[in-house]
């Protein structure tokens, strides 16, 4: 019996603590302030807020005494003698202790509340005020209730008009308060969530951990749908912290303003309440566990239904011209089917948990009336008093009963949490792991590879053995050999992707070596950025960038846009040979040292692949190409042929023949 509530600790502190690592950053660094810290300054927050409320309150009941002293006794008389009994007692030093405790706290803590961090703390505090000013017009509007009440009971017509305006007036000052609170924390809202997406993103590219990760791995859970984690996550995340823990303030000050007053008028009724909401919350906390689970994985199969949209919208004209609409629609519906089923099962639960929600909430309207029916028959209480008594009752069960209302929302979540925090601990790990250069030195002048096994990752046998070659100055090389051999992955050896896994790697550092794909990348941008990329295109001139586009025989390109900012769909729009010749701009443009070409002249003519291959003759720079056409020998000075069985040999290209047995 006491493994289940152990287990259910566990988990709960396991979730705060990812939510901890989610939330903390964005307020305090995490590696100069702990948990408790953390939570220090959340408390510290309420009781400085709490103390300009208290100071700029009784500043405006003095102000209230001075210019109408008559209506303050009348209307605000209670609220007078409470603000003059707490600074004429010990409630005046604890208020000003603990305001001064706050004050103190995010003065010891300035250190960690640079790179505007005070910011996100200035707004939080903006957004409690608020909270706070509408929870005290909330209890106000109590004590005008019974009032109103009573003058309509006793058919009292001049004053009940009196406490009309005043009750109209509480509406006239909440509503800015509501719609500034609103905006703060919208605009908190935006303001983490882009802090957020961009740390997530630093993360994701740094270290090659979007490289390292397999997003379309769907039983890799951890990683899965990287771009929704980033976007909708990340979203849901800071929304729905603010929401729950402005929440959680919000029930907290509007217990506290409440519950004295229910307390006053009867002790039965609090006592009856405070049995009801915590039997109430452990019941649909307990039930609510299995949300938690479902909304997970409808967060998942949500996100592997749309990558499958966005598949079929990148890879289009290739699924056109295979005519494989039947098979992509099947695939749609199974993951379209996952979404339903899984969804089916949150409906299930959603009823059975909306139904004891239901239940509770009905429960609750029969509280005041049985238990204040009796005092009020007995003459005891007035029927204003009964009023305010259902009024601060429906107060504090709110406050009480906040979980309970949103077992369904905290649910997903709690769902949201782990999806990312998982990711973003993941992608750290990636990020921040020291690579294994043992076998790989970067920063030398030239390409050797000393005694290299390539071999694939997960797989026991290396598809090349061995390797030993050197490339530097002006020494050309193609690589050629049947299909599955190798020559591409050789690429990725040379740049590291795939470390040796025996023997060493040597290669120049990053910008003076350059990779040209058979398919090159085509970025989101516009027409220069196309031709500059990885480069900065403040680099280069208008001029410059049109004459290598002739250069590369792409004049018609230039006449076709003449506006190089011009952005367009690039893969659609550009043929795969236009493609090459504009990777080969980009080269010209880089002007490395070395290049590695895997099959870049492929969709090109003869005619054009000799003129591109002549203008890097005339640079001095050294090269690397694998490619199947024999009119490419001409180019290179030695062949490195690599044969199925993990064989190599270096031959002089004048005296290599190509489909020789």
């Amino acid at each position: 019996m006491t493994s289940i509530p152990s287990t259910q600790r566990k988990g709960f502190r396991a979730q705060l603590k990812k939510l901890r690592h989610l939330a903390q950053p964005f307020f305090l660094p995490l590696e100069q302030a702990e948990g408790w810290q953390f939570i220090g300054l959340l408390i510290s927050l309420l009781f400085c807020v709490g103390g300009l409320v208290l100071v700029a309150l009784t500043g405006l009941v003095s102000a209230l005494q001075l210019l109408m002293p008559d209506l303050t006794e009348k209307y605000f008389g209670g609220v007078a003698g409470t603000i003059s009994t707490i600074w004429t007692s010990w409630w005046g030093v604890a208020f000003s202790t603990l305001f001064l405790l706050g004050v103190a706290a995010f003065f010891a803590m300035r250190q960690q509340l640079r790179g505007r961090r005070w910011l996100h703390w200035l707004l939080l505090g903006a957004i409690v005020l608020m909270l706070l000013a509408v929870n005290g017009i909330n209890a106000g509007i109590g004590f005008i209730a019974r009032d109103l009440t009573n003058a309509l009971v006793q058919k009292q017509q001049e004053g009940f008009y009196r406490i009309l305006i005043i009750y109209a007036c509480c509406f006239v000052f909440a509503l800015p308060i509501r719609s500034m609170q609103f905006f703060f924390t919208q605009k908190l809202g935006i303001i983490w969530r882009d802090w957020l997406s961009r740390s997530l993103v630093a993360d994701f590219m740094s270290n090659r951990a979007y490289y390292v990760l397999n997003p379309n791995d769907e039983q890799q859970t951890d990683v899965d749908n990287p771009d929704q984690r980033i976007t909708d996550d990340t979203k849901a995340f800071t929304e729905e912290s603010l929401q729950f823990t402005l929440g959680i303030f919000d029930a907290f000050l509007t217990f506290s303003l409440n519950i004295l007053i229910l307390w006053t008028i009867s002790s039965e009724l609090t006592l009856a309440l405070f049995v009801f909401a915590s039997f109430s919350t452990g019941l649909l906390v307990f039930a609510g566990r299995k949300l938690v689970k479902i909304n997970f994985d409808q967060l998942r199969y949500e996100a592997d239904f749309r990558y499958g949209l966005v598949h079929i919208r990148d890879n289009a004209e290739s699924i056109a011209f295979y005519s494989g609409e039947e098979q992509e629609q099947q695939e749609t519906s199974r993951r379209l089917g996952a979404v339903v089923k899984n969804f089916n099962l949150l409906i299930i639960w959603k009823v059975i948990i909306n139904t004891m929600q239901k239940s509770t909430n009905y429960a609750g309207v029969f509280f005041p009336y049985i238990i204040m029916a009796g005092p009020y028959f007995a003459g005891e209480i007035d029927y204003g008093r009964f009023v305010q008594a259902s009024f601060a009752f429906n107060m504090v069960e709110s406050s009480l009963l906040f979980v309970v209302n949103r077992i369904d929302e905290l649910a997903k979540f709690t769902a949201g949490i782990s999806r990312l925090e998982g990711f973003q601990s993941k992608i750290i790990q990636v990020s921040q792991a020291a690579p294994d250069t043992s076998s790989i030195a970067v920063g030398r002048s030239s390409i050797v590879l000393n005694h290299a096994d390539l071999m694939p990752p997960g797989a026991d046998q290396p598809i090349v053995r061995d390797l030993c070659l050197s490339v530097d100055g002006n020494d050309k090389l193609l690589v050629v050999g049947p299909s599955g051999c190798g020559k591409t992955s050789l690429r990725r050896l040379i740049s590291g992707l795939w470390p040796p896994s025996k023997g060493m790697v040597e290669r120049p550092q990053t910008g003076e070596l350059l990779f040209i794909p058979q398919k090159p990348y085509m970025i989101l941008g516009s027409l220069r950025e196309q031709l500059c990329y990885p480069t900065d295109e403040s680099r280069f001139s208008d001029d410059q960038l049109r004459h290598v586009l002739e250069a590369v025989k792409l004049s018609t390109l230039a006449s076709r846009y003449p506006d190089l900012d011009v952005k367009q769909d690039w893969p659609r729009i550009l043929s795969l040979g236009e493609q090459q010749r504009l990777a080969f701009g980009r080269l010209l443009l880089n002007a490395p040292q070395f290049v590695v070409l895997d099959e870049a002249t492929s969709a090109l003519d003869v005619e054009t692949e000799d003129h591109l291959y002549g203008l890097l003759a005339q640079r001095e720079l050294a090269v690397i190409s694998v490619g199947h056409r024999p009119t490419l020998k001409a180019f290179h000075n030695t062949v490195l042929e690599l044969n199925c069985g993990d064989s190599w040999q270096l031959l002089p290209a004048a005296s290599y023949e190509f489909g020789r047995s």
